[in-house]
């Protein structure tokens, strides 16, 4: 039996929402394992998307950075463009833009329910929707979205909701597209130090109570998500689609009681 590892030698990999956070640690991951990236994000003015094309440049990949809305279908729909004119191909999407914010239903504005739930749900359908004509066209690709541990919490708040069904599109498309030998699974973070979770690591009292309730006794690292991803889009995960990854050190597992720190973090977003 031949092992398979994780590098991904001349593949193309598009991750959305690249700048900083979960979107950089997994551009770099694929970078150092051989993959040339394509990254795009809202924000593209305060140089941080520009620097992360030049850390992939170090590991001797090609980067092409874009401003992209994921929101709008016609800005997705160039962004592919760009990456097949650029690259002639997309092995691997990413779907990792999303936002936080907005609290709970019964309070919530209108344009805080539209901000998350289009950013994650509506991005991570446009997005897949328009690199899966390609790895149809090619007869091979891999979708890999970010849920979130939200995703499994009683609350109503437009972030869970948005994670929720991510994990649906996720299960839906595996479906649709394994025919074509696209495979399509998630990943669920518990909290990750990036600036989306500063509340909790930079909270001595939050940051207490969620370890405590933590098997593997620490919040995550940007490259602990990293590290699943590469896997996921490796021939070592060939078997797996429509599944959903839990990277949150052990904090959701079914048979407990939910945290009541996982609940004050992921409920209030």
């Amino acid at each position: 039996m031949t092992i398979p590892d994780l590098t991904h030698n001349g593949k193309v990999v598009l991750i959305t929402g690249g700048r900083q956070g979960l979107g950089r640690a997994m551009a770099l991951a694929f970078a150092e394992a051989g993959a040339d990236i394509a990254i795009c994000d809202m924000v593209t003015d305060d140089g941080r998307l520009n620097a992360v094309a030049g850390e992939v440049r170090s590991f001797d990949r090609r980067a092409l950075t874009m401003m992209a809305d994921v929101r709008n279908r016609a800005q997705v729909e160039e962004m592919v463009k760009k990456v097949l004119d650029e690259f002639g191909r997309i092995d691997v999407l990413i779907n990792n833009a999303g936002v936080s914010g907005g609290g709970m239903l019964l309070d919530l504005p209108e344009d805080d329910w539209d901000r998350v739930i289009d950013t994650s749900l509506k991005g991570t359908y446009l997005c897949s929707q328009a690199a899966s004509k390609v790895m149809i066209k090619q007869r091979s690709g891999n979708i890999i979205n970010m849920a979130s541990v939200g995703s499994y919490l009683k609350g109503a708040s437009p972030y869970a909701i948005a994670k929720k069904g991510i994990v649906s599109i996720t299960q839906g498309l595996a479906h649709l597209l394994g025919p074509y030998n696209i495979r399509v699974n998630a990943i669920a973070p518990g909290a990750i130090r990036t600036e989306m979770t500063r509340l909790i690591w930079d909270t001595p009292q939050i940051l207490e109570a969620y370890v405590s309730d933590t098997p593997l006794g620490r919040i995550g690292e940007p490259e602990d998500v990293a590290h699943v991803a590469l896997f996921l889009a490796s021939d070592a995960s060939r078997y797996t689609t429509g599944a959903t990854i839990m990277v949150d050190g052990g904090i959701l597992p079914a048979s407990v009681p939910r945290p009541s720190a996982l609940q004050q973090t992921f409920q209030s977003q």
